[in-house]
């Protein structure tokens, strides 16, 4: 069981044409400069972005498929989405951003309590830092009993010792789950880290050049280093 898709756009740059596929419990890191496409790539898969040819389906339900004419709206595609920019709801607490569209309020409390957030559950978001307004929308998601989950640079604009902590917690919390993840970086360390497949984008196709050249070894690094990479990195391809 897996998500897969085949997408192309023309933008107004370049031309997106990728094939991807990500199976049910891992998480497909999308990665490359910014500017690539990455965020269109997972805005189509999302459905907020129609592409002009192509096929996405995920286990045996077609989202879009332009030749016979499928094209589902988000809302039923049964997604979390978390933005890069807290896609919170300015008059509701953090507890009821988090269990809005929640299936299950039990849930919600679990998932605070996972995030660290039982505490701040009656404070607006504005009353919190910009890490815990990012967990309480990775909450918000994961409530939602998605069967995929995209994350578009979720802890971009955090700073880098509550990135490296947030992307602890989200690891240990999606590799207790069945559904895909697709989450697009621009941070080859953290889409080492998280991703099970490491997928480079640049200029809207996949570019293995790219990514040989970003991850080449620094004189000096040591061995198990080099192995590390390499293997994540066959996952890929």
């Amino acid at each position: 069981m897996c998500l897969t898709a085949v997408l192309k756009k023309k933008t107004k740059f370049f031309t997106i044409s990728v094939e991807l596929t990500c199976p049910d419990g891992e998480t497909l890191a999308l990665i490359g400069p910014s500017g690539s496409g990455k965020t269109t790539i997972i805005r189509m898969l999302a459905g907020l972005v129609t592409p002009d040819e192509g096929r996405i389906v995920y286990r045996d339900r077609v989202f879009f498929d332009s030749s016979r004419g499928v094209n589902l709206p988000p809302q039923k595609r049964k997604l979390g989405y978390v933005f890069q920019d807290y896609s919170l709801f300015p008059h509701l607490t953090l507890y009821g951003n988090a269990a809005f569209a929640a299936q299950d309020r039990r849930e919600v409390d679990a998932l605070l309590g996972f995030f660290g957030l039982t505490a701040l559950r009656d404070r607006k978001p504005q009353e919190v830092s910009g890490g815990e307004r990012q967990r309480c929308a990775v909450c918000q998601a994961l409530a939602r009993n998605p069967q995929l989950l995209l994350l578009d640079e979720p802890f971009s604009a955090l700073d880098v010792v509550t990135r490296r902590l947030l992307r602890n917690e989200l690891k240990k919390i999606t590799e207790t789950r069945t559904f895909p993840v697709v989450y697009v970086t621009h941070d080859i360390t953290e889409a080492l880290f998280i991703g099970n497949t490491v997928l480079p984008i640049v200029g809207g196709a996949i570019d293995r050049a790219w990514m040989e050249r970003i991850t080449a070894p620094a004189a000096g690094t040591d061995a198990r280093t080099k192995a590390a990479r390499t293997t994540k990195l066959a996952l890929a391809y």
